[in-house]
């Protein structure tokens, strides 16, 4: 594949216009074990080329898998942590290298969707049967992506219009009366594609604390996509995603609607200059009952992005600016309800041979807590076809949420509006090897965060404050094989996520997570497992409330009984092993669910 083919691409990330790139990573000639990544960098790239720690969890292991929640996918991946407050459906936090929830920006389709007041991503509402592909990138990206790219970025592509028309409906159903129902539809007019799809699912669940009652969970997502593609390989598209539902709760129920909306163009204007725009909007809502009372906390995100890449023989050159803007509207009197957030942005990739460079710099200016300039450097050599190595440093912030700095002053809490943005410097080493038919990573790193937010006191009422500094030390392995009908993967990680102050472990952090995925296909049927390991943690700062490690056992089976028509059983946690990753602030446990079966029939419309 040529180089400027893969330039064509290039802006696909930052804008809701992922068919392309995808289609450049499915013509890949390169191994399939090593496959294009665009979330890495500002452009098309091999895993190896990125000089990053990536993971890529491809439709078919979507598929295979069919977990019950978006965060399933990630759970003892390299590098992550997942804590859950019960199943179905329930608050859930991704730790990223150890750093905090609010510290990994999660992007669907190039489109930042957070909660402004809580901080973090609404992973437990994103619709899991609507998402073709997952990439997992690991370290600071603020320099690409501005606050709370401390740890990483996970961006999520939904499913992707084709030409043809083509279509789909599944229907399952499972213990806790589980049932769900979704179906979609492709076609195409010349060059332009399209694509609606939709899903409903329901659950009464399980209970999700020690002698409880059962908390049940309700979803309904759609999406739609329209993509041209022009004659000189620019191509516009527009999409909308929304998942909107009820989950319950000890004590109450929230009703919550997730939406992203985006619109994108990218063009070449001449051989080598390409330019791109986006216009999008992210809204993350929801309403409380609990108690005879109700409480609603609704945030939406808009953002305006221009980008232009710069190319020259096997090097290239990205430049550009954005604007954002987080606004909130709650049933508490915040002290503000919106901030605006300019940036401006540059990459320089470079190419001499079996050496790789690339430099990035950004300066974020946010009317909340001033500027903020974060940048990084990494070096990656080829040794052959076959072995690399790299090495990189970068700086990232994480921006204080608005429950953070402008909460209202209440008898138990307030907010702080002096509080700075924790800052991280990392520190890594790498290691990779891909042949034809596997391949692994090797990474070791050190992350030092500085301006750590923590609990305090403000005017003798419990608030935010910098208080601590934390040294996040860790290796991470991960590996794959594949051939003749097998497909394996594992994953292992060892962190030491470290408050320096008081030498104690960050809280909800395991120190150890291993993984092992294992696949077979035997004529029109497939089997598979997957093996999850964590260790303890600790609930608290303080250390004092420990959470036992576990481990579970995943089964699956897949049959394709008659021409475009399949069937699929998974089991999840097969022993019905009872753990928990998080405690309610009573002291009581919040628990996972025990064994889980679900049964699904799919007819594929060609």
């Amino acid at each position: 594949m040529t180089v400027s083919r893969l330039l064509a691409s290039s802006f696909l990330l930052p804008v809701s216009l992922t068919p392309l790139s995808l289609a450049v990573a499915q013509e890949n000639e390169a191994s399939q074990l090593d496959p294009i990544v665009v979330t890495a960098t500002l452009g098309p790239e091999t895993i190896g080329e990125s000089l990053a720690s990536v993971t890529v969890i491809e439709e078919k292991d979507i598929r295979s898998k069919a977990p019950s929640d978006f965060s399933d996918l990630l759970r003892g991946q390299p590098g992550i942590n997942v804590t859950g407050n019960g199943s179905f459906g329930k608050t859930t936090s991704v730790y990223t290298r150890g750093v905090q929830n609010a510290g990994t920006v999660f992007l669907l389709d190039g489109i930042k969707l957070h909660s402004a007041t809580g901080g973090g991503a609404p992973w437990q509402f994103v619709p899991t049967e609507l998402v073709q592909r997952v990439e997992v990138v690991r370290g600071p990206r603020s320099s690409l992506y501005g606050a709370d790219a401390m740890g990483g970025v996970v961006q999520a592509f939904t499913l992707d219009p084709k030409y043809g028309n083509r279509g789909w409906v599944e229907a399952g159903a499972g213990n806790f009366d589980t049932q769900k129902v979704s179906a979609g539809a492709s076609g195409s007019a010349g060059n332009t594609r399209f694509s609606l799809s939709g899903l409903h699912k329901e659950t009464d669940g399980t209970a999700i604390v020690e002698n409880g009652d059962d908390k049940g969970f309700r979803n309904t997502s759609g999406l739609g996509r329209v993509v041209h593609d022009f004659d000189n390989g620019g191509e516009a598209s527009v999409m909308l995603l929304q998942s909107e539902g009820n989950t319950e709760y000890e004590g109450g129920n929230t009703d919550y609607t997730i939406r992203t909306v985006g619109f994108g163009l990218v063009t070449p204007l001449n051989d080598y200059w390409q330019t791109g725009i986006q216009f999008a909007e992210s809204r993350d809502d929801e309403k409380s009952f609990s108690g005879g009372s109700e409480s609603y906390y609704n945030t939406r995100l808009r953002q305006a992005r221009w980008e232009n890449t710069f190319t020259y023989s096997v090097h290239e050159l990205v430049v550009g600016a954005e604007l954002q803007q987080d606004e909130v509207s709650s049933s508490m009197d915040f002290n503000e309800t919106s901030r605006t957030n300019t940036a401006v942005f540059s990459q320089l990739r470079m190419n001499f041979g079996s050496l790789d460079t690339q430099l990035s710099l950004r300066s974020d200016d946010n009317e909340a807590y001033g500027t903020k300039e974060t940048g990084g450097v990494a070096l990656g050599y080829s040794f052959d076809r076959s072995h690399r190595v790299r090495a990189s440093y970068g700086t990232a912030f994480r921006a204080p949420t608005f429950n953070n700095l402008y909460y209202p002053t209440t008898p138990f809490y307030r907010g702080n509006p002096d509080l700075k943005p924790e800052e991280s410097e990392t520190f890594e080493l790498g290691a990779s090897g891909n042949y034809q038919r596997w391949f692994w990573d090797l990474a070791v790193y050190q992350m030092d965060v500085d301006d750590l937010i923590g609990s305090g006191e403000v005017g003798g009422v419990s608030s935010s404050i910098n208080v601590d500094k934390a040294r996040i030390r860790g290796a991470e392995l991960g590996g794959g094989f594949e051939h003749n009908g097998w497909r394996a993967a594992i994953a292992l990680t060892y962190m030491d996520p470290k408050d320096r102050d008081t030498g104690k472990q960050l809280a909800r952090r395991t120190k150890r997570t291993a993984r092992f995925d294992l696949d077979k296909a035997v004529s029109n049927f497939t089997f598979g497992g997957s093996v999850i390991a964590e260790g303890e943690r600790y609930n608290k700062a303080a250390n004092t409330n420990l959470l036992a490690g576990f481990a579970t056992l995943d089964l699956r089976a897949g049959w394709n009984f008659a021409p475009d028509w399949s069937t699929r059983l998974t089991l999840v946690n097969v022993l019905d092993k009872e753990y928990s990753t998080a405690e309610r602030f009573d002291g009581k446990k919040y628990i996972a669910a025990g064994r889980t079966g679900m049964l699904t029939v799919r007819y594929d419309l060609r």
